[in-house]
């Protein structure tokens, strides 16, 4: 009981410590990012892969108000796992800081100074009171210099780079399926089907094309495109990942 009681006096303020180190105000914001839905990243040697599960909670729902993927520039996308309205936020300054350094610089922003900008953006709500971390996690992948990058941005502020991930619900049994099948020398189109696969592993090995989202950044034309419902279906088809009844 006083263990408890304990916790609760350091867990009302996001600018304590606890006694073993823990905040744990931004402990909660990561479960808060478990109970998201899905999304997965995978770099290949053409490209920049997010795959997303877009789950509508009812049939009344309009699907393109889901978003968990956004373009942050002409060569950046990112995918979104927990609060959708802290998504919309760090979004929102991703794309500031963007338009920012075009303006400043007359140069595309790079991937990785992205990434710092908002995870900077972020660990300020972890030393100011009156404020809580963001219950959300990205995953930011794009070109720079020619060369694809993939980013996880943390609610404690932490920026890490991966050649595949998983972020939100099932994540450790998405990386693990990623871990078994990920090649590094894979093109773009068999990055598409790794991700699809990887979903899929946690959702009885079925997708529908309507429940998920998909988009890449090409290597070679370093741009964002989001694929549509025709062409997400012929990757499940071809992955024999369509439900019996649409196969």
């Amino acid at each position: 009981m006083q263990g408890q009681s304990q916790q609760q006096a350091y867990d009302r303020g996001i600018t304590i410590f606890s006694p073993d180190g823990r905040l744990y105000q931004v402990e909660y914001a990561r479960e808060a990012v478990k109970r998201g839905t899905a999304s997965i990243g995978v770099r290949t040697a053409d490209g920049v892969v997010l795959a997303v599960d877009k789950r509508i909670r009812s049939p009344l729902m309009e699907r393109t108000s889901v978003e968990k993927i956004h373009k942050a520039d002409d060569h950046i996308g990112i995918a979104s796992a927990g609060h959708v309205a802290d998504a919309r936020q760090l979004i929102d300054f991703a794309r500031r800081q963007s338009q920012v350094n075009q303006l400043r610089y007359g140069e595309p922003i790079g991937v990785e100074t992205l990434t710092k900008a908002v995870t900077d953006h972020i660990q300020q709500y972890t030393q100011v009171g009156g404020a809580r971390p963001f219950g959300v996690a990205l995953i930011i992948g794009g070109i720079e210099d020619g060369e694809p990058r993939l980013y996880e941005t943390d609610p404690s502020g932490t920026p890490y780079e991966w050649k595949a991930l998983a972020v939100g619900a099932d994540r450790g049994e998405i990386e693990d399926y990623l871990e078994e099948h990920y090649d590094e020398q894979m093109d773009l189109d068999a990055g598409v089907g790794l991700a699809l696969s990887a979903l899929a592993s946690v959702n009885d090995g079925h997708l529908s094309p309507e429940g998920i989202g998909v988009a890449t950044v090409d290597a070679e034309t370093e741009t964002f495109a989001s694929l549509d419902d025709a062409t997400v279906e012929e990757h499940l088809a071809e992955h024999e990942l369509l439900p019996s009844d649409e196969e």
